[in-house]
C-alpha cells in the first residue's frame, strides 16, 4: 500500500474516532439533563425539597434528662409533646419520611389513622396513594413524620419510586389471619428495594385482635414464618392492633430511637398468644 494510500484510511479513522467521541458526549449530556428533569418532578410532586436530619446526641441517663413525655407507653398521646429543660422548645422542624407498604385490606389505613389521630394532615390523595403528616417534638427537635400509604393493588405499583424515595423506614404490613397477604410481602420488599437501599425495614403483623382468636398451632405457624421473612429482610417484627392501639405507637417509637440513638429500647416477646416483638 502506497504512503498517501495510509495517511488516507489512518485520517478515516481518526475521524471516526472523533465523530464517536462527539456522539457519546451528547449521549452524556442529553442523559444528565433528563436526570436533572426527573429529580425536579419528584421535587415537585412532593411539594419541597427533601430535608436532610441530624441525629441526635445520646444521654447518658435514661430516662433522659430534662425531657418529660406527656402519656404512657402505647398512649395516643406518647411522645407527641415533650418538654426540655421545663420549656417547650422551638427548633427547626426535621422531616422524616416513612413508607407503608402492603396488599389491600389489611389495616394500613386504620393503622395509619391510629397513629395520626386528631392530628391528622393531609397533604397529597389520590387513586393509591395517601401521604399524612404528623408533628411531634422530641429533645428539642420538631419532628414531622410524612407517612406515604400505598393501596395494595396492582395498579400502586407505579407509585412505589415515589413512595419509596428518601424514606429513612419502609413498614412492610400484612394481616396476621391471612398467610397470602404475609407470603405477598416478598414481593413488595423486592419492589421497594429497587427504590431505596437504606431505609430501616419494619415487618408489621396487623389485627392482632382477630389472630388470637385462631388455633394455637396455626398462630405458631404464622408466627414462624414471619419470624423467617423478618430475619432473611433483616428487619424487626412487630404484631399490632390497631383497634387496641397495640404496639401501634411503639412502632414509631423504635425508628425514632434508631434515627436519633435515643437511649430507648423495645423488650423482646416470643410468647405465642401476646404482641410479638423480635429483632
Amino acid at each position: 500500500m502506497k504512503p498517501p494510500e495510509k495517511m488516507t484510511q489512518l485520517c478515516r479513522k481518526i475521524v471516526h474516532v472523533n465523530i464517536k467521541w462527539s456522539i457519546l458526549g451528547r449521549v452524556s449530556i442529553f442523559r444528565r439533563f433528563f436526570r436533572f428533569i426527573w429529580d425536579r418532578i419528584l421535587v415537585c410532586s412532593i411539594g419541597r425539597r427533601p430535608v436532610n436530619y441530624t441525629k441526635l446526641a445520646r444521654r447518658d441517663s435514661s430516662p433522659v434528662e430534662g425531657v418529660v413525655v406527656y402519656g404512657d407507653e402505647d398512649d395516643e398521646a406518647g411522645l407527641s409533646r415533650v418538654i426540655c429543660n421545663g420549656y417547650e422548645t422551638d427548633s427547626d422542624l426535621v422531616s422524616l419520611k416513612i413508607s407503608l407498604l402492603g396488599d389491600c385490606q389489611i389495616g394500613k389505613t386504620s393503622f395509619l389513622i391510629k397513629y395520626v389521630g386528631d392530628e391528622e394532615e393531609k397533604s397529597l390523595q389520590m387513586s393509591g396513594l395517601n401521604l399524612v403528616n404528623k408533628t411531634l417534638s422530641v429533645q428539642g427537635a420538631r419532628i414531622s413524620f410524612s407517612i406515604w400509604d400505598v393501596g395494595g393493588d396492582s395498579n400502586s405499583l407505579d407509585h412505589l419510586p415515589i413512595a419509596c424515595k428518601d424514606s429513612v423506614a419502609i413498614f412492610f404490613m400484612f394481616d396476621l389471619t391471612s398467610r397470602c397477604t404475609l407470603n405477598s410481602v416478598v414481593g413488595w420488599y423486592s419492589q421497594a428495594r429497587k427504590w431505596n437501599q437504606t431505609a430501616i425495614p419494619v415487618l408489621i403483623g396487623t389485627k392482632f385482635d382477630d389472630f388470637v382468636r385462631l388455633p394455637p398451632d396455626l398462630q405458631w405457624t404464622i408466627v414462624t414464618q414471619a419470624r423467617a421473612y423478618a430475619k432473611a429482610m433483616k428487619a424487626t417484627l412487630f404484631f399490632s392492633s390497631a383497634k387496641h392501639n397495640i404496639n401501634v405507637n411503639k412502632i414509631f417509637k423504635f425508628i425514632m430511637a434508631k434515627l436519633f440513638n435515643l437511649p430507648w429500647t423495645v423488650e423482646r416477646n416470643l410468647t405465642i398468644g401476646e404482641p410479638i416483638i423480635d429483632f
